[in-house]
């Protein structure tokens, strides 16, 4: 078995914000020398997510991000987090922390409109994500 982890950076430019890193967990799983395994896709943020969701028709992210900030606003009365972001906190838990996608011959497999997304939650930042594959 062999594991590779690799760090990939993100620029947020947006309070809320999906970004689809695809492309950029493909060329790790690429550069990894792993024909076949996992692929774990990890954020170090607690402010921040990781999901798998369309990537074809940006209306499902705006959908996602509206719905988000409807169901939870930055400033609705009541949050007793000092930093004033406990709405970012919150998303963050319900849209998770990590994926996991198998690897199959040096390539993601992911359905036809499936893409990886980082989620911003309390941007604009400087962000990292953990992308580590384990296989042969």
């Amino acid at each position: 078995m062999n594991i590779v982890t690799e760090t990939i950076s993100v620029k947020t430019s947006k309070r809320n914000q999906m970004i689809d890193i695809t492309s950029q967990v493909a060329d790790v799983v690429r550069s990894s020398g792993i024909a076949n395994g996992d692929c774990i896709i990890f954020c170090n943020h607690t402010t921040g997510g990781i999901t798998i969701n369309e990537n074809a028709d940006p209306a499902v992210v705006h959908d996602m991000l509206m719905t988000l900030e409807e169901l939870f606003p930055q400033d609705r009365r009541g949050y007793r987090h000092s930093e004033g972001n406990s709405d970012s906190h919150i998303k963050s838990t319900l849209v998770g922390c990590s994926e996991q996608v198998l690897v199959e011959h040096s390539k993601l497999v992911l359905g036809t409109w499936q893409g990886i997304y980082f989620c911003e939650f309390d941007g604009p930042r400087s962000r990292k994500v953990t992308v580590q594959i384990k296989g042969l």
